[in-house]
């Protein structure tokens, strides 16, 4: 049986009504906090429209109240999970203002998708009870959760919080060490590394490229990971690629200088109408849409 907690969420953006909509719908009494009156005020419209989507009734939102208050969102939770901006100084800041409002036994995670645990966590005085809680954008419809663990005297935190998420449906993985970027970023952008320097290089375009992940080895891996896939064809065949291509990649330790220039030059992306690739509004939109639709029909699947 679901044990029914206390849950408050810090930030009602993004991120934090997903958050918010996927604690609620596991039974939990959820509280958001926002300084921003209008994310406050859109809120229960945001979690209609989820929703709306998976067909649920309104007893899911009616267990999400939103405050302007940190004080009166977490004073009686059993778990805080911040949702904030992804900035160090502000993720500081909340952690030390949460310490001194909470419960001596509340967990306290932070969404963060790259900045280790440890230094967000830097002037909390009981460290023991933080954990990072990576969820994947959007939180309601990609089932991932990172739970980073810090240090030995963490894992008590980490197993309830795991316990957690997947009673609420999710598929909460360990990561067990609290380096940048965790595990998938660590993956995700290792790739964007060789892609934007095979672009710069002239190997290819980035339309080719993000063809080739698409209808290439993109196509097997929600059923095939890069470790099941090298076993499955086998070890001395992945060790011999290895031997050609690896001392050919990419190793720029830093920012690449072609995504530098794209940035200085105001090339931002899909928002700007222009980044690796030229984008136009409808583009866009089709782009968002099309992600969109995919990933709610991957979730009701899934339900």
């Amino acid at each position: 049986m679901t044990e029914r907690l206390t849950v408050a969420i810090i930030g009602a953006g993004l991120m934090g009504h997903g958050i918010a909509w996927l604690m609620a719908a596991a039974g939990h009494q959820v509280r958001v906090h926002d300084r921003s009156g209008e994310a406050l005020s859109s809120l229960q419209g945001r979690l209609e429209s989820i929703e709306t989507l998976f067909g649920a009734g309104p007893d899911v939102r009616a267990r999400v109240r939103g405050t302007d208050s940190m004080g009166d969102a977490v004073s009686d939770a059993d778990m805080v999970i911040e949702a904030a901006a992804e900035n160090l100084a502000l993720k500081q800041t909340i952690f030390e203002d949460l310490e001194a409002l909470v419960s001596q036994d509340c967990i306290l995670a932070s969404n963060t998708s790259s900045i280790p645990i440890r230094r967000i966590c830097e002037r909390v005085k009981k460290k023991a009870r933080v954990v990072g809680t990576h969820f994947w954008n959007p939180p309601h419809l990609v089932p991932l959760v990172e739970v980073i663990q810090m240090a030995e005297e963490n894992l008590p935190a980490v197993h309830k919080m795991i316990g957690v998420l997947a009673q609420a449906g999710r598929k909460p993985v360990h990561a067990r060490k609290d380096v940048p970027g965790f595990i998938g970023n660590r993956l995700q952008h290792a790739l964007k590394r060789e892609a934007i320097a095979m672009v710069a290089n002239g190997v290819c375009d980035a339309e080719t490229i993000d063809d080739v992940v698409k209808y290439g080895f993109g196509s097997r891996m929600a059923v095939l990971g890069p470790l099941e896939q090298s076993d499955l064809v086998g070890l001395d065949l992945t060790r011999a690629i290895h031997e050609t291509v690896m001392p050919d990649l990419d190793c720029t330790p830093a920012p690449h200088p072609y995504l530098l220039d794209l940035c200085e030059s105001g090339k931002l992306g899909m928002k700007a109408g222009e980044g690796f690739r030229k984008w136009s509004p409808e583009e866009a939109e089709n782009v968002r849409a099309s992600l969109r639709n995919f990933l709610a029909v991957q979730a009701k699947a899934n339900r």
